[in-house]
């Protein structure tokens, strides 16, 4: 199984980003899995959201082949740690390229990419800050394979 992970910017702040790390460690020993911190729109007034979306789909877009694309979106389908275990399992047995998952910005994705994704997938029905939301999915991404590697995982 391949993995990418896909996100506008680098995380500012220190302690996600360790945790981060820490998980992408983690992954990395079950797994390939590759992450791509892609361009951010900055110096755009907020009141542009569309044209910052737009920028930040450019460079996300870049990295997208023919790879399953899962976009996460607050509408999206929501699973439980087992369902996506499942998911993933399935997904790379029928899938010959990476598995990607996209994170948009602080404004979302654009909805360009939301129409290319094979799959649109919500964390949570709340709402997270896109620099959280970026550690709770390299989280679910590493329970999922530990539940597929049938090892145990503190809950």
């Amino acid at each position: 199984m391949q993995l990418k992970v896909l996100w506008p910017g680098k995380t500012r702040s220190v302690p996600l980003r360790e945790l981060q790390a820490h998980y992408l460690k983690r992954i990395s020993t079950l797994e390939r899995c590759t992450l791509f911190e892609t361009r951010e729109a900055r110096g755009i007034p907020e009141s542009q959201e569309e044209k910052i979306k737009e920028i930040e789909a450019a460079g996300l877009e870049k990295h997208l082949r023919d790879d399953y694309i899962v976009c996460l979106f607050d509408k999206g389908r929501e699973m439980n740690s087992n369902q996506l275990a499942v998911f993933l399992d399935r997904t790379a047995m029928n899938q010959p390229h990476a598995i990607t998952f996209v994170v948009g910005g602080f404004l979302g994705l654009a909805d360009r990419l939301l129409h290319k994704a094979d799959m649109q997938l919500s964390l949570s029905r709340m709402t997270f800050s896109h620099e959280l939301t970026r550690v709770v999915l390299l989280e679910q991404i590493y329970r999922a394979l530990m539940i597929i590697k049938g090892r145990n995982y503190a809950k």
